[in-house]
């Protein structure tokens, strides 16, 4: 178990998105109190881009025990990977936390089309990251899950890019139902909430108002319910999606479980735009990551913001020391 003190890992990202420049603007609102951190890779892609941007020029390290003595003058980041740079930074990172040399992992946004171009052979970064933990071992649920958190609003998703209508055809109640147990357990590990309480989120108009506007809620979600609320866990629904997200709802969950992508993202971004943060629950390693993509439109223009990567680092440093205390 990495110690609370360990720095985190950032990856470096698309090389041509806004990961470089984000990761530098996080430092250099960060620096002054922490978390620290390291970037894996790119020591010449981000020296570029602190020349643009008129900030000290990164320091080169060794490994995460280096980060902390160069942090306050300079971004520390660590030597380049084979390969890609950005599959390169992602498995190095992953072996630093791995062998507890770093606290967390935060990942920087990745294009799937340029990874796939290089005969990437996973859906996704979250999949990539849990064949690259898979021979590790965790109590409980294994995930990976996606928990999108900001201020006062944490949803979680079942399905999660997929056409809805696929998404729809694909929900069932042990997909629930596996969502479920991981939220609880991460909410109890990561979140520090000793008696997690969870809503789950109903797919249909007023819930299927009894059956007749669909009977998902009835064949799918009530037997999910029933088998959760067995092994004890405290989860309410299947509640009307239009009324479960204003701030009196939100105060009796401490996270929701969504059924499909937008049911679950639009009101976090509704809450705050700028600064949600991607949580990949039921990994052996703390993963945190920016809510937005690569933004390549604006790579380079100095006007990328950092907030969701800053929201995200300083989320992966509490988790990972809720992690420590209760292991």
């Amino acid at each position: 178990m990495p110690q609370p003190q360990a720095p985190l890992v950032l990856t470096l990202g698309d090389p041509e998105g806004i990961g470089p420049e984000i990761a530098l603007k996080a430092w250099a609102a960060l620096r002054p109190d922490g978390p620290v951190f390291a970037v894996a890779g790119g020591l010449d892609i981000l020296a570029h881009t602190a020349r643009l941007l008129d900030l000290p020029a990164p320091a080169s390290i060794t490994d995460c025990t280096s980060a902390r003595d160069a942090f306050p003058n300079a971004l520390p980041v660590l030597p380049d990977g084979r390969g890609s740079p950005a599959l390169a930074s992602i498995e190095d990172a992953v072996s630093r936390v791995r062998s507890g040399e770093a606290a967390g992992l935060v990942t920087n946004p990745v294009s799937k089309a340029a990874l796939y171009a290089e005969g990437f052979a996973f859906p996704g970064h979250t999949e990539f990251l849990a064949h690259l933990t898979n021979d590790m071992t965790m109590p409980g649920e294994r995930g990976p899950v996606m928990m999108l958190a900001v201020p006062g609003l944490r949803t979680v998703l079942v399905t999660i890019h997929q056409a809805l209508r696929e998404a729809i055809t694909s929900l069932s109640a042990g997909r629930v139902v596996h969502t479920a147990r991981v939220t609880h357990q991460a909410l109890q590990q990561d979140f520090n909430i000793a008696s997690p309480r969870l809503a789950l989120a109903g797919l249909n108009p007023h819930a299927g108002e009894g059956g007749s506007m669909g009977r998902e809620e009835i064949d799918i979600l009530a037997p999910a319910l029933e088998q959760l609320r067995s092994e004890g866990i405290d989860i309410s629904g299947p509640l009307p999606p239009d009324t479960m997200f204003h701030a009196e709802a939100r105060e009796r969950y401490d996270a929701a479980v969504c059924l499909y992508h937008d049911q679950g993202l639009i009101p976090v971004k509704t809450l705050d735009f700028h600064g949600g943060v991607n949580v990949t629950l039921g990994l052996p390693i703390v993963r945190t990551s920016p809510d937005h993509g690569t933004a390549k439109d604006i790579a380079g223009k100095g006007i990328a913001r950092a907030d969701s990567l800053i929201a995200a680092i300083q989320l992966a440093r509490q988790i990972a020391q809720n992690r420590s205390r209760a292991g």
